[in-house]
């Protein structure tokens, strides 16, 4: 086995595992119980026969592994915190040490309860360490079991580094259903074997949210003890109906619920008790800021240890958390769909024009709540032409959505004043976003589609700032549109503001969007639109859903986080009947 990491004085780990073997030398394997040797990691350095046997492991499987990770256990064969491990404090504190039993686990799933003896032991190199021996212990008396389940009660060192945890991973995220995954995995299996979780919805409805189990090692959510459940009863004093109206945690057993059930409630936390096989139960509401949001119910079936008033006081901690991420991950939930419905109603419906394919697309931001300062508008002109418009605001949050329905709509009001030329709309438009707009930085497009007297349709455009529009024939050749350029909105430039004007060929693509289908954070500008133009004529031969569905999952950089507007419109064949 060849294990070259180094050690903190230089020398590489075969080095160690060679010191310690010679100065053991046939004393190691004379040694008549389990024997291993591990450095001042805790890295097991050499390990004796008689230690292969015992955890049904060869040593290449025992020689290069932390002993505690590996083998040490409690009596339950979950793993145990450092801070609960006897070795390692002995092996920290270079003390001789012994117990009289402990867990560890075998190579082949089982669990042994052995006694020990630590003592330190120098290796090569002035490099310290420690050996361990380990034997069977005489017997089990019952005074040990009892200090056993002692050992599995978390020591105050253990609560607060659970409690720290619990903040930091719950306050980590703002989905509910992920919050609620991550509580039980806190606490399952290391204060029960089963977490059940309760909510009370928006419309004071309760429903059954969560239920995981411990089994086998894993945590296995259990759907068909999840759903519905019946109204919360005002006067019942069963448990998890104190806890759902908010009073205090209580401890419940099978036997609280065996006489007649007082409430729909009740009938649910019987089949709860007999299809989990939980002897004990701790209920505790989850409390937010206003209202109780919910309640949480640890079990044990596994463990032979009941809960105790004594456990009530971690757990109302634990729910105490739980109940502020739930309101913030709540609070979150409402302003994304307050943002959602903003945006429906801030970006318009495209209109219908004969023989026009026209279609739209806005992607949010990541992080942002599902509104943005990215927009695109079209609509008829009284001469037949339709008006198209693409633009971004600076921001991606309610005030850039604010400032871009302030452009938008000032700009609609401009073109049906001055609906020849874009140049002269947009330089209107300017003027009026340095003086009124809230958010007066902003990047656009404005062009004027319209069939010509040839039957060809033909494109007027300026362009204040934005990535230029990108054309693509139906055989796939592409080109941006650079025409028309100016200087973005807001910035009082003197330069005047001038149209493109291009006839566009038939069953050709237009697309105009925003940088946030080309921007990152690892490529250059460049690339980014390089990367759009690829991709866009790969595309080219996909009907105009398609190919937008498409180049939007394509083109788009992987490590962009902002918004994206996006319009695309298929010109058709060529009608030279006029």
């Amino acid at each position: 086995m060849d294990i070259s990491v180094p050690d903190a004085g230089g020398a590489p780990f075969q080095d160690r595992r060679a010191g310690a073997m010679a100065a053991l030398g046939d004393v190691f394997e004379g040694i008549t119980a389990a024997a291993f040797v591990v450095d001042d990691e805790g890295i097991i350095v050499a390990a004796n026969g008689r230690s292969e046997k015992l955890f049904h492991r060869s040593a290449d499987d025992l020689v290069g592994r932390d002993a505690h990770d590996l083998l040490h256990r409690d009596s339950q064969g979950h793993p145990l915190p450092r801070s609960r491990c006897g070795l390692r404090m002995a092996l920290l504190t270079h003390s001789t040490r012994h117990c009289d039993l402990d867990w560890f686990t075998c190579g082949d799933g089982t669990v042994l309860g052995l006694a020990w003896l630590i003592t330190p032991y120098g290796l090569d190199a002035g490099a310290s360490g420690a050996l361990v021996l380990l034997y069977q212990p005489q017997d089990v008396p019952e005074a040990h079991q009892d200090e056993t389940e002692e050992s599995e009660r978390l020591t105050e060192l253990d609560r607060l580094a659970l409690l720290a945890e619990t903040t930091t991973q719950l306050t980590s995220t703002l989905n509910v259903d992920e919050a609620l995954h991550r509580l039980a995995a806190l606490t399952v299996p290391r204060l029960a074997d089963w977490a059940v979780v309760d909510l009370i919805t928006e419309v004071d409805e309760v429903r059954r949210t969560l239920v995981m189990q411990h089994a086998d090692g894993l945590l296995v959510e259990r759907p068909d003890l999840q759903g519905p459940m019946p109204p919360v009863p005002q006067e019942s004093p069963m448990p998890l109906s104190r806890a759902l109206r908010g009073a205090a945690s209580t401890i419940a057993s099978p036997s609280t619920y065996q006489g007649p059930p007082d409430s729909g409630i009740a009938v649910e936390q019987q089949r709860l008790f007999t299809e989990t096989g939980m002897h004990s139960a701790a209920i505790a509401p989850i409390r937010g800021l206003r209202e109780v949001l919910g309640a949480l119910t640890l079990g044990r079936s596994n463990r032979r240890e009941s809960f105790t008033a004594s456990d009530l006081p971690l757990l109302e901690d634990l729910t105490r958390r739980a109940g502020l991420a739930l309101d913030n991950a709540r609070l979150y939930q409402r302003q994304r769909k307050v943002a959602e419905t903003m945006q429906r109603h801030l970006l318009p419906q495209m209109p219908i024009v004969p023989g026009l394919q026209m279609t739209a697309r806005y992607v949010p931001a990541p992080h942002a709540s599902q509104v943005g300062g990215d927009w695109y508008d079209a609509f008829s002109l009284t001469d037949g032409a339709t008006a198209l418009a693409i633009g971004d605001v600076v921001g991606h949050d309610l005030d850039a959505a604010g400032g871009m329905a302030q452009i938008r709509n000032m700009l609609r009001a401009f073109v049906w004043t001055h609906p020849g030329s874009p140049s002269t709309a947009v330089a209107h438009l300017d003027q009026a976003v340095m003086h009124i707009a809230q958010e007066p930085m902003a990047t656009m497009i404005l062009a004027r589609l319209a069939m010509g007297d040839d039957g060809f349709w033909k494109l007027h455009w300026t362009n204040a700032g934005h990535p230029p529009p990108l054309l693509i024939t139906h055989d796939g050749q592409t080109r941006f549109l650079t025409g028309g350029h100016g200087m973005l909105l807001g910035t009082g430039g003197p330069s005047p503001r001038t149209d493109a004007v291009l006839t566009l060929p038939p069953r050709s693509t237009l697309v105009l969007y925003t940088d946030g289908l080309i921007e990152s954070r690892r490529h250059t500008l460049d690339d980014g639109m390089d990367r759009l133009r690829r991709h866009a004529a790969s595309l080219a031969h996909r009907p105009l859903d398609s190919f937008s569905d498409s180049l939007l999952a394509q083109a788009r950089p992987d490590d962009n986080d902002d918004d994206v507007a996006f319009l695309a419109l298929r010109i058709p064949t060529a009608d030279r009947t006029n």
